[in-house]
């Protein structure tokens, strides 16, 4: 079947309608972190480094928890094209049990992880301010978990709203807590950059409640009975959940967790790299938030199309996200050229970092459009519930191809940050050719059983 360009318009319509609210969602919760940056920058590069290198070692913990529950959203929205609406509500009602799995070694986890800043030889002085904020925002990890297994829930129904509302709201209880904790006011000793920690643990339960109250009193979702009294873990829906979330979760560490490691990279070369790869990423990453949005729609869209029976529909409705995604990403390239200095004075009044960071931000426009596209493959992918072969790409693309060039240029060649992220701009465009390959692959066969995948 051959579509319109008026076919293509209405797509594209419905896709940014619902992936709109996720993305302002994105981009708001982003704000936290550009809060965090922000603030803990007026302190010092040191606080502002610690930041940094805590949250480069939190991040690959909380998005392999985070990815994985995003399993929730192919799920209910394929039982939502098929109108299976009671299996809709078991898979809701068995992912709090797998929350509650992921919660407790990640909490443990995240407050032991000092020892791999000693491993890693991270300067000495950031270390033990970089454990505090772990040990503050390790309380932060159940809640952060109920918060976002709901709002995947909600985003494959194509509610996508309520999140961004609740993003709205803790950003200003970001702002409140950080100024309180960080700067020792209303009678609080000042912590620095550990009460930047506390104050995103009080983000996380603040959001965690709210979501909760609406998603029990929201009308459309009465008939999913999804606070419904249950015996205890029901393997089917919950061994599911596991068969798509493990890979995802693993996919989506896989491309973090090589960040993380050139920003723990950066705090082995000195404070001021360090500081300056926490900017540059900060920007990076907001950008980011865009095509990440629209993935979770994606998903959506490409999930509703298998629930009802079409792989045509779901190809159609891939490739129009994929190339939406491609273009917002071109959009943010440009203006990463064009006005450096100007974003980076946002972020420090430091020279020497700003020059650093000025230079990572030209190499950060460079891998836009690639990032753009293997996030809007990922997510179409994710749609058909296709997660293991994604988690082997990412590896390859990330671990075979980005590191390796990244830390022979950066370290080896003593070319320096510019040269670790060189790896990243590698790793960033196999995943982009791969996953955009797979998902053309898969959805021109003319298959019935997707499970095959």
């Amino acid at each position: 079947m051959r579509y319109s360009k008026k076919d293509i318009k209405k797509e594209g319509k419905k896709l940014l309608q619902i992936g709109s609210p996720i993305i302002a969602t994105q981009l708001i919760s982003m704000g936290l972190n550009f809060t965090d940056t922000v603030m803990a920058g007026n302190l010092s590069a040191l606080d502002l480094a610690a930041v940094a290198i805590g949250n480069a070692i939190f991040m690959p913990v909380g998005i392999f928890c985070m990815a994985t529950l995003i399993a929730i959203n192919p799920v209910v929205s394929q039982f939502l094209g098929a109108r299976k609406f009671e299996e809709i509500g078991k898979s809701a009602r068995q992912l709090f049990w797998l929350i509650l799995m992921l919660s407790i070694p990640a909490f443990f986890l995240i407050r032991n992880m000092d020892i791999v800043m000693y491993w890693i030889n991270v300067t000495p002085e950031i270390i033990p301010i970089a454990d505090g904020y772990l040990k503050a925002v390790s309380w932060g990890i159940p809640p952060l978990l109920v918060y976002a297994g709901i709002r995947y829930f909600s985003e494959g129904l194509s509610v996508t709203k309520p999140a961004m509302y609740i993003a709205i709201g803790a950003l200003f209880v970001n702002v409140g807590a950080n100024y309180v904790l960080m700067y020792g006011k209303l009678g609080f000793p000042e912590l620095g950059a550990v009460g930047t920690g506390y104050a995103t643990a009080i983000v996380c339960l603040f959001e965690a409640i709210i979501f909760v109250a609406f998603t029990a009193s929201f009308k459309p979702f009465k008939r999913f009975n999804i606070f419904a009294r249950t015996k205890g873990p029901e393997w089917k829906y919950i061994s599911e959940l596991i068969k798509i979330g493990i890979p995802n979760g693993v996919s989506s560490s896989m491309e973090v967790l090589l960040f993380a490691t050139v920003s723990l990279l950066m705090g082995s070369l000195s404070v001021k790299a360090a500081a300056a790869h926490q900017i540059a990423i900060n920007v990076a990453s907001a950008m980011f938030m865009i095509p990440f949005g629209l993935s979770m729609a994606i998903s959506q869209r490409v999930g509703f199309s298998i629930g009802q029976g079409s792989v045509e529909k779901a190809r159609f409705r891939g490739f129009v996200g994929i190339v939406i995604c491609a273009g917002v990403m071109t959009l943010t390239a440009i203006l990463l050229f064009l006005a450096p200095d100007l974003i980076i004075s946002i972020y420090t009044r430091d020279p020497e970092v700003a020059t650093v960071a000025v230079s990572l931000l030209f190499m950060a426009a460079v891998f836009q459009i690639s990032d753009g596209l293997q996030v809007g493959g990922f997510g179409a992918l994710r749609g058909l519930k296709d997660t293991r072969i994604p988690m082997v790409v990412n590896f390859f693309s990330y671990w075979l191809i980005g590191f390796p060039v990244g830390y022979y240029l950066g370290i080896i060649k003593n070319i320096g940050p510019e040269g670790l992220w060189i790896g990243l701009i590698s790793g960033l465009t196999v995943a982009a050719v791969l996953h955009n390959y797979r998902f053309n692959k898969l959805t021109k066969q003319n298959l019935k059983d997707l499970g095959s995948f």
